[in-house]
């Protein structure tokens, strides 16, 4: 039996380059507490900073002189 560590992307593993496993190996995948608690801390900060508000974007402006021409 051999390890590999790889990095969850887009709901993938993705395993360091060079890396090639035949077609339909089946695998584990084990997860230690640290890891999960860091990669949920990690998403959750990630979401927040996408949802934050952006500033608002004005409209021309016109005033009483730009009316008057």
């Amino acid at each position: 039996m051999r390890a590999f560590k790889g990095i969850v992307r887009e709901g993938r593993v993705e395993l360091p380059e060079g890396v090639r496993l035949p077609e339909g190996t089946t695998v584990t995948v084990t997860v230690g507490e640290a890891e999960l608690l860091r990669a949920t801390f990690r998403a959750a900060l990630r979401r927040n900073a996408q949802r934050r508000s952006r500033g608002r974007r004005l409209g021309p402006v016109y005033t009483a002189a730009h009316d008057a021409e």
